[in-house]
């Protein structure tokens, strides 16, 4: 059988879809990019936000119209089983999160314990430490999908990220949805900090950089110990969604403006070095012309190198369902828009900045656009959501090399410089 995978949305869906194909290459499938090519097209969906899930449904209709078998799974499946079942049935099968043992049994594939994942990227991989979430944020529905924040145990991690470092991973990149609750559930306190000793111990990493930290979690310890530590990079992805306390008590953060601002001015004073990414959520139904320009001023002061930004999706089941979705979304669209000009300004400067100067970087392959030029990343540059680097190299460079770089030349959202040597 020659399986042709699709995975949509987020990073934790990507380790999912890792997760499925070492199950199914354990029971002898082969693999293939080309759905054209393949006996079997599995997607694995996502079912956040209405953008993604229109995604997903488009990628379901394509592979079902090219009369391939079809299985589809994940995030969408676990939300509108019985509608998808319904509406496409001309898909095979449909299986939920975490579902690859039961994919596997559906096609006669013996069951493995602990299938070893089969990496999709090469010189970085993401390590999910943790599945579900005990938030309530009014606007989420990834409880309702995930259920309950689920930490795995730190020697099943270890084991995990050894073996992403035996295939030549030099990154790995830390996520969950809720990644400083790690440990609280299964060790009775947080244990991220614990985690990262442990993880930075490993030979042959290069850097371990975390993702999603909820504002509320981010510790005086785990500051302190990024200030010292030698590979995990001091950079911060903190989800603020917005600034207005008023709008932050409606989505139920449980923090205000207030503590915002005194977050990030204690992550910039006791870790000065330290590179911000957050995102935020416009047109939420509470949100009026006075906090989006409040949220407006905010984002100016310039605290973050990086942003995303979200439009409002009304998600059945969630607390803020039912206030509707009085702001048109042309509205919304407008202010998304007006956000990500004053950030890309922002990140201009800052990225101006580096001109002039010399940087370790990680080589991860070669231009999409241009396949001659290689392309790599600063500690400072997060995979898939931040900017490159464009290298110019007269030594040849593969993905997971590590080079000395001389920075010249810098554009809205990437660096370009001169490779100066290996090392």
């Amino acid at each position: 059988m020659k399986v042709s995978l699709i995975s949509l949305g987020c990073s934790k869906n990507l380790v999912d879809s890792e997760f499925i194909l070492g199950t199914l290459k354990s029971g002898g499938a082969r693999f293939t990019t080309d759905p054209a090519d393949a006996d079997l097209i599995i997607v694995n969906t996502c079912g956040f936000i209405e953008d993604a899930k229109r995604e997903s449904i488009d990628a379901i209709l394509s592979a079902v119209e090219s009369g391939k078998r079809v299985i589809v799974v994940g995030c969408l499946v676990e939300r509108y089983k019985e509608e998808l079942q319904k509406e496409i049935p001309e898909v095979e099968a449909y299986f939920g999160t975490e579902s690859w043992k039961e994919l596997a049994s559906y096609l006669g594939i013996k069951s493995v314990s602990n299938p070893t994942r089969i990496l999709s990227t090469s010189s970085y991989a993401y390590l999910k430490i943790a599945e579900g979430c005990n938030r309530l944020c009014s606007f989420c529905a990834i409880p309702s999908i995930r259920g309950k924040h689920r930490s795995k145990p730190v020697e099943d991690l270890l084991r995990e990220a050894q073996y992403l470092v035996d295939q030549g991973v030099k990154e790995i990149v830390i996520v969950s949805q809720d990644t400083g609750f790690y440990g609280k559930d299964i060790y009775g306190e947080f244990k991220l900090v614990d985690l990262l000793k442990k993880l930075e111990k490993l030979e042959g990493l290069l850097w371990i950089r975390l993702l999603y930290l909820y504002p509320t979690e981010v510790s005086d310890d785990l500051l302190e110990f990024l200030a010292n530590s030698e590979k995990v990079v001091p950079y911060l992805d903190i989800p603020l969604q917005h600034i207005s306390s008023e709008v932050l008590k409606s989505m139920r953060r449980g923090y205000t403006e207030s503590f915002v601002r005194n977050l990030v001015e204690k992550i910039h004073k006791k870790l000065p070095q330290a590179t911000l990414r957050t995102t935020f959520i416009v047109g939420y139904p509470k949100e009026t012309d006075k906090d989006f320009e409040k949220l407006v001023s905010f984002v100016e002061e310039g605290f973050f190198t990086w942003m995303g930004v979200f439009t409002y999706s009304p998600e059945e089941g969630t607390p803020a369902f039912p206030l509707g979705d009085p702001i048109p979304d042309e509205v919304k669209k407008e202010r998304a828009q007006l956000l990500m000009e004053v950030q890309n300004r922002i990140t201009r400067r800052k990225l101006e900045t580096f001109k002039g100067k010399t940087f370790k970087v990680l080589v991860d392959g070669f231009s999409e656009e241009f396949s001659f030029l290689p392309i790599g990343r600063i500690s400072f540059q997060a995979p898939e959501v931040d900017g490159v680097v464009y290298l110019e190299s007269e030594i040849s460079l593969k993905p997971g090399d590590v080079v000395e770089v001389f920075i010249d030349r810098s554009s809205d959202y990437d660096l370009a410089g001169r490779v100066l040597k290996k090392l």
